[in-house]
């Protein structure tokens, strides 16, 4: 008998080392997936950037006497990255008299060529991503047609075939529309219309009677073009929504712009025109709302624009980019028979390791943030030189 107990204590324990061994390979390939999940799913990345102003001006004579402000602009944070297969990007800015989302939304790739993004995020229309190259982007912005931010979902097509296209469908705008639980309408990034202006009211002032843009459809096709010199994207976007009071259906609005984006060695140009049009009976001006400020601009114009770049590679010190630029743009044709609106940015762009600044030289008339408002009647030439500095992390 005692050889036989030997036997198979020598047999068990043969067994329990190989079930030891096949359990070390389970756990090494569990980790091993593991591994190759955290490759795949980086995960969430936090950066951001902290940004101050200075600017001097025309049109207010306390801060010519000053000498110009120098002030605190905003602090932002900024989440992108993706896990599972599934993007998250957003942006948080918080400033001196506000805070807000500029845009926060999940993306997915729903084929190699197509990404769905659905939450807030970009309307597709104009150039991309800008029509414009300085601090002061272009007169669009203040009519809501260059970097405007909704609640919807996106289709877009990568490059393929040198065609690209972007399809959104958005339900509203940032705050809930209409009826969104906010305690204030005009503490907002994007621009976008949030009432009719009677005429006993002030330009500045908050809307008696309340709108908001609903179900608006967007679509934005790009051609690409590649040529001795570069590459030339030619493009067109087209809008169609609705306008709500809350209770009924109160009009349509609609716009569409023709787009150039040009790439030629060093030197950048953009060319955009086209028209909006909010379809109101008998009213000529609508109240829009962003920034923490109520304005005023007329429910038809056209809008035109020219910018130009040249972006120079340069070891000064930390300087490592510099980026020349002249933007122009013009609203006119207005519904409202108020002065024509136009802008031109003379300035420079300057990157110094993780310091971006912006300064720029601007002239405008009846222009939002230089003196005026896209429906007024001034005949005067505003200034404004500006400097802005970030840190971006």
């Amino acid at each position: 008998m005692v050889p036989t107990v030997a036997l198979s204590n020598t047999d068990e324990l043969s067994e329990l080392k190989l079930q030891l061994a096949m359990l070390q390979q389970k756990i090494e390939k569990i980790e091993q997936q593991h591994t190759e999940q955290a490759e795949s799913d980086p995960g969430i990345k936090v950066g951001g950037a902290i940004r101050v102003n200075y600017s001097t001006n025309s049109y207010d004579e306390d801060a010519k006497n000053r000498g110009g402000d120098f002030d605190f602009d905003v602090f932002r944070f900024n989440f992108s990255g993706e896990v599972a297969d599934i993007g998250l990007n957003a942006e948080i800015r918080f400033f001196d008299y506000m805070s807000v989302v500029k845009y926060a939304y999940l993306d997915y790739d729903v084929t190699p060529q197509w990404q769905a993004q659905l939450g807030l995020t970009q309307v597709p229309f104009g150039n991309d991503p800008y029509n414009s190259h300085s601090f002061f982007m272009s007169p669009n912005y203040f009519v809501g047609l260059e970097d405007d931010y909704d609640m919807g979902l996106v289709m877009k097509r990568k490059v393929a075939d040198n065609w690209q296209l972007d399809l959104g469908f958005f339900k509203n705008d940032e705050l809930g529309g209409i009826d969104g639980y906010v305690e204030d309408r005009k503490d907002r990034y994007s621009i976008d219309i949030v009432g009719i202006r009677d005429e006993s009211e002030g330009l500045y002032d908050a809307p008696q009677a309340q709108l908001a843009e609903h179900n608006t459809f967007v679509a934005r096709y790009h051609y690409h073009l590649e040529h001795f010199a570069g590459s030339t994207a030619l493009g067109m976007s087209v809008l169609s929504g609705g306008l709500h009071d809350g209770q009924y259906s109160a009009g349509d609005y609609q716009a569409w712009a023709l787009h150039m984006n040009s790439q030629f060695g060093n030197w950048h140009l953009q060319l955009q025109h086209g028209k909006y049009d909010y379809q109101l009976d008998n009213i000529d001006r609508i109240a829009i709302a962003a920034n923490a400020t109520y304005d005023t601009m007329p429910t038809e114009a056209t809008m035109s624009s020219a910018n130009i770049a040249y972006n120079w590679s340069v070891n000064y010190g930390p300087v490592t980019h510099l980026q020349l630029y002249n933007d122009f743009g013009t609203i006119y044709n207005k519904s409202d028979n108020s002065a024509n609106t136009w802008m031109n940015v003379t300035g420079v762009a300057v990157t110094a390791g993780p310091i971006f600044s912006y300064i720029d030289l601007v002239h405008a008339k009846n222009q939002p943030f230089v003196g005026g408002t896209i429906s007024g009647q001034s005949e005067d030439v505003e200034r404004r030189f500006n400097i802005n500095i970030g840190y971006y992390f």
